[in-house]
C-alpha cells in the first residue's frame, strides 16, 4: 500500500494524479402545486426530508418567478406552454442536474413535470413521482379559495364562466387542463395544453412525447383516496370517470394507453409504471409516507464532478 508520504512526494514532484468520479445521490427537482410557492415552508420541508433520507442530495425547487408572491400568482395565471419552456431553460443551466435527476410534482406540478419530460427532458428525468396530479384533467374546479384570495377567486370565476374562450385558455392555468369526458369535442378544439400533451388530437400526435416519457426509469402516480379537490380524483392515474353513470375506465382500457399515445404502455410493459393510493384528502401527506416513498424510489447514484484522487498514473 502506498503511504501518504510517497503520494505527497509524487504530487510535489509534479506527477499527475488521476481524476476519478465521485458517487452521490441523484438530484431531486420539485414542482409545487396550485396556490403554493417554490420557497414555501412545506416545499422546503420536503426537500429537507429528501436530504435526510439520502444525505448529499441536491434539491432544486422550480420557480416561475424568484419573487415568492409572483411565483404563486403564476400557478393561477400564465400560459402553461410558456411556463414549461421556461422550466426547460431553467433546468438546463443547473450544473448539478446535468447527468439527470429524480422529480416529484405536487398536484398540477405533476402534469407540468410530465410536460417537461415529454417536450424537452434535457437534462433527463430518471424517476417521476406525482401526487394527486390531474393527468387526465379536471371536469370541475373546486379549489378552496379564501375570501381575501382574489387571485384564486378570479381564476375560479374565469374558468367556470368562460373556460373555452381564447383569453381564458391562454391565461388561466387550471383552464388549460380542464377536460370533461362528456364535452370532448369542445376540449379537443380549444384545450391549450392538456389535449396536446396527452396526444389526444387525431393526426397531430407527437411521437417525441411518447419516446421521451417511455425513457423514464420509473413513473409513479399517487392518488388520494378521499380527494374532493381533483374532480375526478382518478385523473391522478389517467383514469376516466363518467360522472353521470359513475363508470370508471382505467387507463389500461383507454385508447391513450392501448395505442400508446404518450409512452405509458411501453412503461407498463416494462413494469416501470406504478399506481399508488394513500388515505386522506388532496395533498394530505405525512412525513412517514414521504420517507417511505423516498427510500423506495429516490436516491439512485450518479457520477459526480471529477475530483483529485490519491491514485497516481505512474507505475512504481
Amino acid at each position: 500500500m502506498i503511504s501518504l508520504a510517497i503520494v505527497s512526494l509524487f504530487v510535489s514532484a509534479g506527477v499527475g494524479v488521476v481524476a476519478t468520479p465521485t458517487r452521490r445521490p441523484l438530484p431531486l427537482v420539485i414542482w409545487h402545486g396550485l396556490g403554493d410557492r417554490y420557497d414555501s415552508a412545506g416545499i422546503k420541508s420536503v426537500g429537507n426530508l429528501a436530504q435526510e433520507v439520502h444525505p448529499g442530495t441536491f434539491v432544486h425547487s422550480i420557480y416561475l418567478d424568484e419573487d415568492s408572491d409572483a411565483d404563486r400568482s403564476a400557478t393561477f395565471f400564465g400560459q402553461v406552454d410558456e411556463q414549461i419552456a421556461t422550466v426547460c431553460s431553467q433546468l438546463s443551466t443547473i450544473p448539478e442536474l446535468s447527468s439527470g435527476f429524480n422529480a416529484i410534482g405536487f398536484s398540477q406540478g405533476g402534469q407540468f413535470l410530465r410536460g417537461y419530460v415529454q417536450r424537452c427532458n434535457s437534462p433527463p428525468v430518471k424517476t417521476l413521482i406525482t401526487f394527486g396530479s390531474q393527468h387526465n384533467g379536471i371536469a370541475d374546479f373546486l379549489a378552496e379559495c379564501k375570501p381575501t384570495d382574489f387571485i384564486c377567486r378570479t381564476a375560479s370565476s374565469a374558468l367556470l364562466s368562460s373556460k373555452w374562450t381564447p383569453w381564458v385558455q391562454n391565461r388561466v392555468v387550471p383552464a388549460q387542463y380542464f377536460r370533461d369526458p362528456e364535452d370532448l369535442d369542445a376540449y379537443l378544439e380549444h384545450s391549450a395544453f392538456l389535449a396536446d400533451i396527452n396526444n389526444e388530437r387525431p393526426g397531430k400526435r407527437n411521437k417525441t412525447y411518447a419516446d421521451n416519457l417511455a425513457s423514464l426509469e420509473r413513473f409513479v402516480m399517487l392518488m388520494f383516496e378521499d380527494d374532493t379537490t381533483v374532480v375526478p380524483k382518478e385523473s391522478a392515474w389517467f383514469a376516466e370517470l363518467n360522472r353521470t353513470t359513475g363508470e370508471r375506465t382505467l387507463v389500461e382500457d383507454r385508447e391513450l394507453y392501448k395505442q400508446d399515445w404518450i409512452g405509458l404502455k411501453e412503461l407498463g410493459d416494462r413494469k416501470q409504471l406504478e399506481f399508488l393510493t394513500t388515505p386522506g384528502r388532496h395533498m394530505e401527506l405525512s412525513d412517514e409516507l414521504l420517507t417511505d416513498l423516498f427510500k423506495k424510489y429516490l436516491g439512485g447514484k450518479v457520477s459526480g464532478e471529477k475530483v483529485e484522487s490519491w491514485v497516481q498514473d505512474v507505475e512504481l
